[in-house]
């Protein structure tokens, strides 16, 4: 069956995991491989986009054409939210083109609304692409330096008879535009002459009326079976102050006529969108054909969807603003600045985009695959450590009361050259509580009364005896002697044991925070059903545990990464403090898409 897999890939159909049966909150139990056709899959972390994709062909057929002498796409986020992982997917796509096809890419605020937009999201968005390893260099815009000229360009139109202006309030332009099956009713007001039209729009501008008074609306066909086309809004009156143009205007153009006149005035020659635009690319060419410029071409690909997330933009800032989460970059949110504060990396990003590849139509991922894509990059590159998160006291009672002593651990077992790090071992340790089993289960190989294991890099130890509290009948201590014939964790005699534990000096380690992040959802697609989303938010997405860390994780920079032994990879949490570290769980040691891939080989 993997063989089977390869070729798809190769072959260019992008493999998809779905539940054959309802899947726990938790955990992905049983899969069945979903094949949808697309054209670019690429295994291999070094690239950028596959050679065969369909968006790749275009532009070659392009350049062979002369249709455009130089590849020039463009990213243009609207400036009123923070960038997700969707986003990321047309960042990479974006500035990878431009740059296997020696071209440029531009980044453009489309920040036609005022209401909705604020600087602190044009600052995070610049700040998450240059993360994500991209640069536009000089060529940053906004479509807000455009408004003069849009504007002219509306005059254009209202002097072509293309434009009229409406006094029709947003309700009943709304109940005016007809449904897929009902064609829409002309305005009362679309007849007026053009010289009506242009002093009236000329007004707008002016400050003469009040928000919502009147419209500016193209005049193209109430009938079209295109809802775009009904004669969409063109400009809004709304009295706000603008973050770049402050009171300069009043009158605002609408995304669908800032967007596709902006590409025409940068020159973009391949205008690279998500699906859902492609019904307004119609509306698009027609704005550029009455106005007569630069055409570029317009190309749809399908957007991201991953399983138990939700990257609707409205719903994101649901979630904040009604405080589910804490905040844009709370690691529990697919936004790039909350996936960054969780401790993904942006190579792993970069690579899972790789691999999804340039799909013509929708499908969902399953984010473990994001998840593979992340531990493949933390497993070469993360520093191994030692936490303990749910302690609970080992005394070695055979070893001297006032002395300690050194051992080497190494520092990344796939990285030789990161050398080691001495570790302080102790009479009193402290080990994770769940390492222990008064009485054992079947198949239980940590420690145990009369069990041996191994403490990792130091003895072997077998358990004597244990001391609970009498009130709560709870384990405080566990005893145990050592046997000083296996230093290093190796006996001299040939006997072995079956289970390794990770331990801490109770005397040198440091206190710490671990914040232990699991999936924000239950569901596989909380968009799906009847229910609102917010209700499978899952009430154990966040747990906060204190526990203990090797002393010199205590002055570990913001966001740096550890894979801490036996538990999972963290990574520093920006509230991190030497007198109060902090880390967060980026995702656990197992990998379940790596599972899923060997269960079908």
């Amino acid at each position: 069956m993997h063989h089977v897999i390869k070729n798809f890939l190769l072959c260019g159909i992008n493999i998809v995991a779905y539940p054959r049966k309802k899947i726990a909150p938790f955990g992905i139990t049983e899969f069945l491989l979903y094949n949808t056709l697309i054209l670019d899959v690429n295994m291999s972390e070094n690239s950028t986009i596959n050679n065969n994709d369909f968006i790749r062909e275009i532009i070659k057929e392009d350049l062979a054409a002369q249709t455009y002498k130089t590849v020039i796409t463009r990213f243009p986020p609207e400036p009123n939210g923070y960038l997700h992982i969707g986003h990321a997917k047309s960042i990479c796509i974006n500035f990878g083109l431009a740059a296997e096809f020696g071209g440029r890419c531009h980044l453009r605020f489309d920040d036609t609304n005022p209401e909705k937009e604020e600087q602190e999201f044009i600052d995070s968005i610049k700040d998450n692409i240059r993360w994500l390893g991209f640069d536009w260099k000089e060529h940053e815009y906004f479509a807000s330096s455009y408004f003069e000229q849009l504007f002219e360009f509306a005059v254009k139109l209202v002097k072509k008879g293309c434009a009229y202006v409406d006094d029709q309030s947003a309700e009943e332009i709304r109940k005016s535009r007809g449904t897929l099956t009902e064609p829409g009713k002309a305005s009362p007001y679309r007849s007026r002459s053009i010289e009506e039209n242009l002093n009236l729009f000329i007004r707008m501008r002016a400050g003469d009326f009040k928000d919502g008074e009147k419209t500016l609306r193209a005049k193209i066909d109430m009938t079209s079976p295109n809802l775009n086309m009904r004669d969409p809004v063109m400009y809004r009156i709304m009295h706000r102050t603008h973050h770049q143009t402050k009171d300069q205007w009043c009158i605002y153009p609408m995304y669908d006529f800032t967007h596709g006149q902006s590409d025409a005035l940068e020159n973009i020659s391949h205008s690279i969108c998500t699906l859902e635009f492609e019904d307004h690319r119609p509306l698009y060419d027609w704005f550029i054909k009455e106005l007569g410029i630069h055409h570029p071409r317009q190309i749809e690909f399908a957007r991201l969807n991953l399983t138990f997330t939700v990257m609707s933009k409205r719903k994101l800032l649901k979630l904040v603003q009604e405080k589910h989460v804490n905040g844009w970059n709370d690691p529990r949110l697919p936004t790039i600045s909350g996936l960054r504060r969780r401790g993904y990396t942006p190579c792993s990003i970069r690579d899972f985009c790789i691999r999804i590849g340039i799909a013509k139509a929708n499908s969902t991922v399953d984010v473990a695959l994001l998840e593979h894509c992340l531990r493949e990059d933390l497993n070469k590159n993360a520093q191994r450590m030692m936490a303990v998160i749910n302690p609970v006291k080992l005394v070695v009672d055979n070893y001297p009361v006032d002395r300690h002593e050194e051992f080497q651990a190494e520092n990344n077992p796939e990285n030789p050259a990161a050398g080691s790090r001495p570790v302080i071992f102790s009479r009193t340790l402290y080990i994770e509580r769940d390492d222990f089993m008064e009485h054992p289960a079947k198949g239980f190989f940590r420690l145990f009364p009369g069990g041996e294991v191994r403490l990792k890099y130091a003895w072997y130890i077998k358990c004597t005896g244990i001391i609970k509290d009498p009130s709560s009948g709870e384990i405080t201590e566990i005893h145990c002697t050592y046997d000083p014939a296996t230093r290093g964790g190796w006996s001299t005699d040939g006997r072995k044991v079956k289970g390794t534990l990770h331990w801490l000096s109770a005397a040198h380690a440091q206190s710490a925070e671990f914040r232990m992040y699991d999936r924000l959802f239950t569901a596989i697609n909380p968009e799906a059903g009847d229910k609102e989303f917010t209700e499978y938010l899952n009430p154990r997405s966040l747990e906060i545990k204190k526990g203990f860390i090797e002393p010199v994780l205590a002055s570990a920079a913001p966001l740096q990464r550890f894979q801490f032994l036996r538990t999972g990879y963290f990574c520093t949490d920006t509230d991190s403090s030497r007198a109060n570290p902090v880390f967060n769980r980026i995702t656990g040691l197992k990998d379940t898409w790596a599972k899923i891939m060997a269960k079908n080989e």
